[in-house]
C-alpha cells in the first residue's frame, strides 16, 4: 500500500480548497472510462460522451496523448497538476500549469506513465498544448455551463467535512474520503491500496480538494529539469469525489406530525437540509420567497436545529444534532404498527 507520513504541524495547516481545474479534470477522465456512478453522472455522460469521442477521432495524437496520460496505475503528472490554492484562482490561471509545461517534462512524465518507451506519434514538442486545449474544450463545453451548481456542491462538501473535523478530528474525516484512504494511526495516511513507497511530508502544504464526479486522485510537485515544479514545491494533494452529486433536486415529502410540530414551511426547509444549502436552493426547491426562507431559516436557526457557515462567497445552512434526531424521529422503525 502507499502511504504518507504527516507530521501534526502539516496536518493541522491542511485546508480544503477548491479547484475548477480539478473538477474539469475529473470530467475528463469520466469522458475517458465512459463509465456513471449515479443517473444524474450518466445524464451528463450521456450528453457529451458523443462528442468527446468525435473530437478525438479528428484528434488522433490528442487521443493518443489521453490515453498515455490517464494510465491504468497513475496519471501523468503533468496532467493533474497541484492546485494553486491560493485565494479563488481562475480556470485559465490554473490551465497555465499545464499549457506551460516544457516538451521534456510532458515525454518524461508520459513514458513512465506508459511503463516504457513512447510511441512515435507522442514523440514531439508540442503536447502540452494539445493536452491544455483539450481541457479548455471540456471546461467550456462540459463543465462551466454548470459551474455554480458544482460549485455549491462541492462547498456543501467542504462545510460538511469542516464540522465533522471540529467534531471527531481528521482521523474521522480523512477515513474513505477517497478509496483505499485511511488514517493508520500515529503520523501516517494510508492514501491507496496500491503499493508504493512512503512519502514524508513534514513541512509541506496540504490540501484536500473535493470535485462532484466520481473520481480521485493524488498529486504533488516534484521537482524537474529546468526548476517548472521546483516553484512551487512541497505541496500535496488528495483530490476526492464529495458527497454531493449532480442530480435532479426533487421535492422531498414532508412527514405530518413534523409539519404540525414546527409549521409546513419550516419543516420543509428542515427536511430539505440533508445536505448544507444555500438560500437561493432552498427558495428554488420550495418556492416561497426569499424574505419568507430567510423568517423561517432564522426561527429555526434560534431553536438550535439549524446552523449556519460562510463557504467562499456563499452561506450555505445546515441541520444541527437536534434538528437531525428530530427529522430521524418521522422515519418508519421496524415492526411499528
Amino acid at each position: 500500500m502507499g502511504w504518507w507520513r504527516i507530521d501534526a504541524d502539516t496536518l493541522a495547516g491542511g485546508r480544503f480548497v477548491t479547484s475548477p481545474l480539478a473538477e474539469t479534470l475529473a470530467a475528463l477522465k469520466t469522458l475517458h472510462r465512459a463509465g456513471a456512478a449515479h443517473p444524474g453522472e450518466h445524464h451528463w455522460l450521456t450528453t457529451h460522451l458523443a462528442g468527446y469521442r468525435g473530437h478525438l477521432a479528428e484528434e488522433p495524437v490528442t487521443a493518443a496523448l489521453v490515453a498515455a496520460a490517464l494510465g491504468h496505475r497513475w496519471n501523468a503528472t503533468f496532467l493533474t497538476p497541484t492546485p494553486l490554492g491560493d485565494g479563488d484562482p481562475t480556470f485559465a490561471e490554473e490551465l497555465e500549469q499545464v499549457r506551460d509545461t516544457p516538451p521534456a517534462v510532458v515525454r518524461a512524465d508520459l513514458a513512465e506513465t506508459l511503463g516504457g518507451p513512447l510511441p512515435d506519434r507522442l514523440r514531439r514538442d508540442d503536447l502540452a498544448r494539445r493536452a491544455a486545449d483539450l481541457l479548455e474544450r471540456v471546461w467550456t463545453e462540459t463543465v462551466r455551463p454548470s459551474w455554480p451548481r458544482r460549485r455549491r456542491i462541492i462547498e456543501a462538501d467542504v462545510v460538511a467535512r469542516t464540522a465533522r473535523l471540529g467534531r471527531d478530528g481528521w482521523a474521522v474525516t480523512l477515513d474513505g474520503m477517497r478509496p483505499g484512504m485511511r488514517w493508520l494511526g500515529a503520523d501516517r495516511l494510508q492514501i491507496t491500496d496500491c503499493d508504493g513507497p512512503p512519502r514524508e511530508l513534514s513541512g509541506a502544504r496540504l490540501m484536500f480538494v473535493p470535485v462532484t464526479p466520481a473520481q480521485s486522485w493524488v498529486c504533488w510537485d516534484a521537482p524537474a529539469a529546468g526548476g517548472r515544479r521546483t516553484l512551487h514545491a512541497r505541496r500535496y494533494a488528495v483530490v476526492y469525489p464529495c458527497s454531493g452529486v449532480l442530480v435532479d433536486d426533487e421535492r422531498r415529502p414532508v412527514p405530518k406530525a413534523l409539519a404540525a410540530l414546527l409549521g409546513a414551511a419550516r419543516a420543509e426547509l428542515l427536511t430539505l437540509l440533508d445536505t448544507p444549502k444555500t438560500t437561493t436552493q432552498l427558495v428554488a426547491l420550495t418556492g416561497q420567497t426569499l424574505g419568507s426562507v430567510g423568517r423561517h431559516l432564522r426561527i429555526l436557526r434560534e431553536a438550535r436545529l439549524v446552523r449556519r457557515r460562510r463557504a467562499g462567497r456563499s452561506v450555505l445552512y445546515y441541520r444541527t444534532p437536534a434538528g437531525q434526531i428530530l427529522v430521524d424521529a418521522q422515519q418508519p422503525t421496524s415492526g411499528a404498527s
